[in-house]
């Protein structure tokens, strides 16, 4: 029965959806008050020797109905079980771990081994023996005295003091034959996230990570779909919607709070009543260094608007493509954005470079550039238009956007991969827009 239920949880959740539509009502029920069932492999404890369970994730991934069901699930095989359960308040460990509609009262009632609750005492008693006492990371002082077998400590991420409430937590966790905590939380680059991050399996931390999709069964109906045409591709998407931690890298160019104040949804329109317009357009294009199929090519589109600033407005970068696939992707992006230039870097086989983008269309108005200095060197120039709010990115680029925030200040790049690629098409397309020779100059408008 449980390898059935385990394969039942793991299945898509329209999938799911569709099986329970063709149950009968007894069966259908039963199964939906069967956490086995329901809860998404993200939301089960891992396996091994671990000590501290991370559920690092986006909103809405489950991670409170995740930690609700792992307490009810010890309080009701150990009798001796003392579970520590805190949150960033007293007030909102009762309100969201205790009483919320993820809580523990909550899943408890599905299980039919409701605990009693003494909000005064801020405590739970079960009738196998187990109690839980409600604390707030706010005071990290209530964390001495008290021991514990177990702990779940909610949205971490933003405990008021943070470090000296968990210190006073792993110090309390000395009961039972092997102490543990769950602790929950979407992700922020704050020192108690990084530090636990930094111990890995090594230091007993395991790490559980996930994004709100994970959990689209259980979520109102186009939730999804609202908070990712809101949200989707930006800082605070990535961080909240797909739980990544968006670090920024000691000496880069760019931050992540910069690009974020250069992000807009539109290019300024001509004149009332038309669409979004703007003048000389260009492709930025870093090609790979040699032949094969194995490197990226950078392909960026980039134009200057009627306001004189200038414009991202495409990422169509590929990778794994030889030489005619790229230059297709090239032409194919020149041609939907109605490109005046294409700038190729051609410091690997320039003439090569030329003769593959014209073979594939020779009507391509390709420019070549030689790179005489290094790809920081060049991208710091682009990094100050930035900063002078003469750049901005319409919509988000999150591959783009995490390779410029690799690059560093005086040399050298801590970004994803192996080279910026992206980045560096970026800074070509830019530098001709806008520190090039006759930059700026109308060609004709487009609607973008």
């Amino acid at each position: 029965m449980v390898s059935v239920l385990t394969e039942l949880a793991q299945l898509p959740s329209a999938a799911r959806d569709d099986l329970f539509r063709r149950m009968d009502d007894a069966t259908a029920a039963a199964l939906e008050n069967s956490w086995e069932a329901m809860g998404h492999t993200g939301q089960k404890p891992p396996e091994g020797d671990w000590r501290v369970w991370l559920m690092m994730a986006g909103r809405g991934f489950g991670k409170t109905r995740a930690g609700a069901e792992w307490v009810q699930g010890i309080a009701m095989r150990d009798g001796g079980a003392r579970i520590a359960l805190v949150g960033a308040s007293p007030a909102e460990a009762r309100s969201v771990m205790v009483e919320g509609e993820s809580g523990l009262l909550a899943v408890a009632r599905l299980r039919g081994m409701r605990p009693l609750w003494y909000p005064a005492l801020r405590r739970l008693e079960w009738a196998s023996g187990a109690q839980a006492f409600t604390i707030g990371a706010s005071d990290p002082e209530a964390l001495r005295g008290p021991q514990f077998s177990h702990a779940w400590a909610d949205e971490i991420a933003k405990w008021p003091m943070g470090q000296a409430a968990w210190d006073n937590l792993e110090l309390a966790l000395r009961l039972g034959d092997w102490p543990r905590v769950l602790a929950t939380t979407t992700p922020r680059p704050v020192a108690l996230l990084r530090g636990l991050l930094a111990r890995g399996d090594a230091g007993g931390v395991v790490c559980t990570t996930g994004r709100t999709e994970d959990n689209r069964g259980h979520l109102a109906p186009g939730f999804i779909e609202a908070v990712t045409a809101q949200f989707g591709g930006t800082r605070l998407g990535r961080q909240e919607l797909d739980g990544a931690m968006m670090e920024d890298v000691e000496g880069a160019l760019w931050t992540r709070d910069l690009i974020e104040r250069c992000r807009v949804r539109h290019v300024p329109a001509v004149a009332a009543g038309e669409g979004a317009a703007l003048s000389r357009v260009v492709v930025g294009v870093d090609p790979p260094a040699g032949s094969g199929d194995g490197d990226a090519c950078g392909i960026v589109v980039a134009g200057v608007g009627m306001d004189g600033r200038a414009y991202v407005v495409a990422d169509a970068s590929v990778e794994g493509r030889g030489p005619e696939g790229w230059a297709r992707a090239v032409a194919g992006a020149a041609f939907a954005h109605g490109a005046d230039r294409v700038i190729a870097e051609a410091n690997n086989g320039g003439a090569m470079i030329e003769s593959v983008l014209r073979a594939v269309d020779d009507s391509l108005p390709v420019r070549l550039v030689h790179a005489s200095r290094g790809k920081s060197a060049r991208a710091e120039p682009v990094a100050a238009l930035y900063e002078a709010g003469r750049v901005a990115h319409r919509g988000a680029f999150p591959a783009l956007e995490d390779q410029l925030c690799g690059m560093l200040i005086g040399g050298g790049y801590a970004g994803p991969g192996r080279s910026p690629d992206r980045a560096d098409a970026c800074v070509w397309a830019l530098t001709a827009l806008m520190l090039g020779k006759g930059r700026g100059g109308v060609v004709r408008v487009r609607g973008v």
